[in-house]
């Protein structure tokens, strides 16, 4: 049975472009029988952006997957070279298990005949058990937070001039608000924690892999930041060398992107140039829908 393409939903109208660009980038092209084929936006950016990988890979996958009532339940991956944004990248998948519960995959990104990514992901059917969780930090609501372009434009002063057009023409397909006001140019020393409020720029289609597709993709845009917080130091820092190095994630329940998520994180640890760092997400009402934990490259270079 052929899968039905989130991809190509028309009743979708009221989307931000730079979402449908993000939805465009995540649709990958299939080449070949579990071959798939993805590019990269061309916005300056030396690197392919970790959140791309895992979102292509997962889409990867899930096409792989011919029951619809499975979903993704966890996924981990590590991150093996750059990802080089001017050529494409190869997704390849390899049908590890069909079981009664419980279906796994595992995606290999390839460039130039090698690998720069890999992933072990699990579906399961829709089940019922036993049930508890943490409770949702209390935090101001989004609409009384600071948005990231407000927060840019507050500290443009102090933003490298190299950065500058990349950061004015970035696009938004993800909306992010943050609880308190910082300085990502400028740091000064806080606490390993965040708490920010994402939501996709636009109506989404209810398909559930589609939504987990493009959490993922925004589970990589803030989440090694927290590591580096007790720390002083900006990304934009030449002697910083900092890189996703493995991520992992978990699905609790369904949930729909469109719709205000807290994503709070924390990071317990850094140390031998890494950080550690973990994330939940709540909806507005309190209940948690997915879980991740992101190990980074937090790399000090000498200057002399």
């Amino acid at each position: 049975m052929e899968n039905p393409d989130p991809f190509s939903d028309k009743t979708v109208v009221n989307m931000s472009e730079d979402l449908r660009g993000l939805l465009n980038l995540l649709d990958l092209e299939q080449i070949e029988v579990n071959m798939f084929r993805g590019v990269s936006p061309q916005e300056g950016w030396q690197r392919v952006f970790g959140g791309q990988v895992l979102g292509q890979a997962l889409v990867a996958a899930s096409r792989t997957v011919e029951d619809q009532a499975r979903s993704a339940h966890s996924f981990h991956g590590y991150f093996l070279r750059p990802g080089d944004t001017t050529i494409p990248i190869v997704y390849s998948v390899d049908r590890i298990r069909d079981g009664k519960s419980f279906t796994t995959r595992r995606v290999i990104a390839l460039q130039r005949g090698r690998a720069i990514f890999n992933m072990s992901v699990s579906f399961q059917v829709a089940e019922t058990g036993l049930e508890h969780q943490f409770d949702m930090p209390d935090v101001p609501p989004p609409e009384d937070c600071i948005t990231a372009r407000e927060m840019r434009e507050r500290y443009a002063a102090d933003m490298p001039e190299e950065f500058r057009n990349n950061h004015q023409t970035r696009s938004e397909p993800i909306e992010m608000r943050f609880t308190e006001s910082f300085n990502e140019f400028k740091p000064e020393k806080m606490p390993p924690l965040q708490h920010v409020w994402i939501k996709a720029s636009g109506e989404m289609s209810d398909d559930i892999r589609l939504n987990q597709c493009l959490l993922a993709y925004a589970s990589d845009m803030t989440l090694i930041d927290t590591a580096a917080r007790p720390h002083a130091i900006s990304w934009t820092e030449s002697n910083f060398q900092v890189a996703s190095l493995d991520h992992a994630m978990w699905f609790h329940r369904p949930f729909a992107t469109d719709e205000w998520l807290l994503y709070t994180q924390d990071s317990p640890f850094s140390g031998g140039s890494r950080g550690l760092a973990r994330g939940t997400f709540y909806t507005r009402d309190g209940t948690m829908i997915a879980s991740c934990a992101q190990e980074g490259l937090m790399r000090l270079h000498d200057q002399g």
